[in-house]
């Protein structure tokens, strides 16, 4: 083999060699999104979708797959995401792996494609108040405007969305109506267009959106999000919130500071963190907070009261500002300073006298003669002694006794200063004198 053909293959395999990353790269140069959506539908998983939608499209994919696995959750949190999903430039495909129900249905309506596992449900989402019971009528009315449009922004049939929203809608070949809510199986789902096919797996998705070769990046909660879910869960923010009270109310009444100052404190602490990372709580509901809480500690060193009921004030408008929905943070507060309050009862009631700070705002000893206690020593040693007025006497005045100065009062009349007196009566701190006649005897 001469030089020349040496040369040719050697080159032929050197353009090979580089160019088959080029290759590999174009054949792969799709990017697509894989979203989970667990567990509650809540405040925090808004944080979470949030980061991952603003991760994909810095990333530049293509799509965004919602991996759905959820019981339902919070009407604003679902409003919240529904939003989220709505405003994203990429699109987005829902993937029911088992069930959609309630918060999940909603947000699933408003994905571009939805595909289903063979277990796979969608609906039950009407809305349901903190006792497990229907929503007024102006919530379940909100709702089911919400669902409508849900259905109508990705294009499918109006009436099955509001089934699902509403008991009365009366569908009996899907078991809906007269009371019962309608929640779609996999085949019912694909029957009425509330669904584009059965999948066994997310790679099945892949193939039928046409992204099998796609690389798929997955996105997974930090363990901050994960706190925050959880911290901003409705259910949570009132526990934590009392919890901060009672332990703040222990504290106050305890020597020293200890395991219930810790808690309280601890407990805000959380609140505020969570609903920080979760997005609600900013900068300016955090220094309201601080400027609360200074204020509540100059209530112990000003007297009058006003810095103690304006921090008190700060805290409380601090933490309504930061969780997002003021009524529902309003009524949490109110459940924490009620608890608080009961706490604090009790804790005076059985506990008053063992407690330090306590004392410092409300007397609890009783000065009583069984205690050791007597308002005044009364000095009947004193009777029938006679003493000389330093003072005029009018009628109240001073007068010594053995070097000792006694205030006393005279038994009516005045007396001048320099003049002898006699005690008639020794009355607890009432002294009464008589003056004596110049030569005379006692009388």
């Amino acid at each position: 083999m001469s030089k020349t053909i040496r040369r040719l293959l050697l080159f032929v395999l050197f353009i090979v060699a580089i160019g088959i990353p080029f290759m590999e790269t174009t054949a792969k140069n799709q990017i697509v999104y894989k979203v989970p959506v667990a567990n509650e539908v809540e405040k925090g998983l808004y944080a979470f979708l949030n980061r991952s939608f603003t991760e994909a499209e810095e990333a530049g994919a293509e799509a965004i797959f919602l991996d759905i696995h959820t019981p339902g959750g919070f009407v604003d949190a679902a409003g919240n995401i529904a939003k989220l999903l709505d405003e994203t430039p990429l699109e987005v495909i829902a993937y029911i792996n088992d069930d959609a129900l309630s918060a999940g249905a909603f947000l699933a309506l408003h994905a571009e494609k939805i595909y289903m596992s063979p277990r796979g449900r969608i609906g039950a989402a009407q809305v349901i108040d903190s006792s497990g019971n229907a929503a007024g009528d102006k919530a379940d009315s909100a709702w089911l405007a919400d669902m409508k449009n849900a259905a109508e922004s990705s294009g499918r049939e109006v009436k099955y969305a509001l089934a699902m929203a509403n008991p009365d809608i009366d569908l009996p070949q899907y078991d809906a109506g007269v009371g019962k809510l309608l929640t779609l199986t996999e085949s019912e789902a694909l029957e009425v267009g509330y669904s584009e096919g059965k999948k066994a797996t997310f790679e099945d998705v892949l193939k039928a959106t046409g992204f099998e070769d796609a690389e798929v990046v997955t996105t997974s909660e930090t363990i901050t999000e994960k706190m925050a879910r959880f911290i901003t869960n409705p259910v949570v923010v009132p526990i934590l919130l009392s919890i901060a009270g009672l332990g703040l109310v222990v504290e106050l009444y305890s020597p020293g500071f200890g395991v219930p100052g810790t808690m309280g404190i601890t407990s805000l602490l959380l609140f505020f963190y969570g609903h920080h990372v979760a997005g609600f709580a900013g900068s300016e509901s955090i220094i309201l907070f601080i400027i609360g809480a200074g204020l509540i500690v100059t209530e112990f060193f000003i007297a009058g009261g006003i810095a103690g009921v304006l921090g008190a004030l700060a805290i409380v408008g601090s933490i309504i500002m930061a969780g997002g929905n003021p009524v529902y943070m309003a009524i949490s507060v109110i459940i924490a300073l009620a608890i608080a309050a009961i706490g604090a009862v009790i804790i005076i009631k059985f506990f008053g006298r063992k407690l330090h700070l306590l004392n410092k705002f409300v007397l609890m000893d009783a000065t009583d003669s069984e205690s050791g206690y007597v308002s005044n020593v009364n000095r009947v040693e004193l009777l029938e002694k006679i003493a000389e007025t330093v003072t005029p006497l009018r009628p109240a005045g001073t007068v010594e006794l053995d070097g000792e100065r006694i205030d006393v009062v005279s038994q009516g009349s005045y007396i001048e200063k320099g003049k002898k007196v006699i005690i008639l009566k020794v009355e607890g701190s009432r002294v009464v004198v008589r003056e004596l006649e110049e030569g005379g005897d006692k009388q």
